[in-house]
């Protein structure tokens, strides 16, 4: 069976992780170490969540905000056995806010912001057609900022709460192999990330019942990324067709926020995150010379309950992906696609005590694709 290959890394640029497991946003891809020749790969990924509750105040608003997801990568092939990968992206993230007055809404003011970014430098040694190792380092930077705030904290030992967690880095690790079969296209590559360790800078201020304000400067909170394995598989099924797929294990319990004051004052962690998986199948075909196109689905694991913080209150999702790449020449490509994601119902729950429900929610992500082969 003869079957043309097919770049679908490129096709797939809008279907990445937006509403995956915990707080995975880029997938912690690195499939262009597995693309032909040398090449330069930029990608753009916008995401427009619709994410509403009710409490017994009323609605909540509209709490998650809109974002922007950037990466790229360069490859150089050394030889036939030898090439090496330098990747960009945004492994994780959050954008919450709950808009309403936290004088009269069970959670107003209260909302959480996750940046992240990260450089990976990898090789990968072809022992035959059929097998590879690959692995290198990951250069990664987390920063983040939490308020609690409304009438659901206002039996706590706080009423509210501020805290700013300032940007470090940690190295960490990237190992794998891939089994291939070049004559039918089929792939198998599995892909262990290590986690990275931040001691994060960090200043909470807190309201105590009595109204006094308190800013406490100065400490740190260690914070945990979590391990995660990937596996990614192609296969074709007739001449220019391929199913393809994903699967990603992310282990999330160890990523816990425990700074001082908080915990101090609540016994709690300011995030309740499980292990979880993200698994995605597809079919992607080339019409022609300059036209592919694809489409894929997927699901998100949920919970053991759907009793979740404020501050991601979503549980799961499932998702429909289309995509198309157009290439230009034999050097320039555009890809790009549209991906639809129903986010699984979940209640608010700040302190495990439910205050506000969230259902029917969903999210559209549009992304592009520049390849430049050389």
């Amino acid at each position: 069976m003869k079957i043309r290959f097919m770049t679908l890394a490129a096709l797939l640029a809008s279907s990445t992780s937006a509403y995956a497991v915990g707080l995975d946003r880029s997938g912690q891809s690195i499939g262009i170490l597995f693309q032909d020749g040398n090449r330069i790969e930029l990608s753009f990924a916008y995401t427009d969540p619709t994410v509403e509750g009710s409490g017994a105040t009323g609605p909540t608003g509209y709490v998650a905000d809109t974002f922007l997801r950037a990466g790229g990568g360069r490859k150089y092939e050394l030889n036939d056995t030898l090439s090496f990968a330098i990747i960009g992206d945004e492994p994780f993230g959050a954008d919450t806010f709950y808009p309403n007055d936290q004088a009269t809404s069970v959670l107003g003011g209260t909302g959480a912001t996750v940046d992240s970014y990260a450089v990976t430098a990898l090789a990968r040694y072809k022992f035959n057609d059929n097998w590879s190792v690959h692995g290198g380092l990951r250069y990664q930077e987390v920063s983040a900022s939490v308020t609690l705030d409304g009438l659901a904290f206002a039996a706590s030992n706080i009423l509210s709460y501020d805290g700013g967690f300032s940007s470090t880095g940690d190295l960490g690790f990237v190992v794998g192999a891939a089994y291939e079969i070049p004559e039918i296209a089929l792939r198998v590559a599995v892909t262990y990330n290590s986690s990275t360790t931040h001691d994060l800078p960090t200043t909470e201020t807190f309201t105590s019942p009595l109204g006094v304000v308190t800013s406490v400067p100065g400490a740190t909170t260690q914070v945990e990324t979590p391990d995660s394995i990937n596996i990614d598989f192609q296969t074709g099924i007739a001449e220019n067709t391929l199913v393809f797929g994903n699967l990603r294990y992310a282990m999330y319990e160890d990523t816990v926020v425990r700074p001082d004051v908080f915990t101090g004052l609540t016994g709690n962690s300011l995030t309740d995150l499980e292990d979880g998986f993200d698994f995605s199948i597809g079919i992607g075909r080339r019409f022609n010379e300059q036209w592919s196109g694809s489409v894929s689905v997927g699901y998100s694991s949920v919970g053991d309950d759907n009793l979740v913080s404020p501050l991601a209150p979503t549980n799961g999702s499932r998702f429909i992906a289309v995509g198309a790449k157009y290439d230009v020449n034999e050097s320039f490509a555009i890809a790009g696609g549209v991906r639809y994601s129903q986010l699984g119902d979940a209640i608010s729950s700040p302190g495990g005590t439910p205050v506000a429900p969230f259902e029917g929610n969903s999210a559209v992500t549009a992304g592009l694709r520049f390849e430049y082969k050389f």
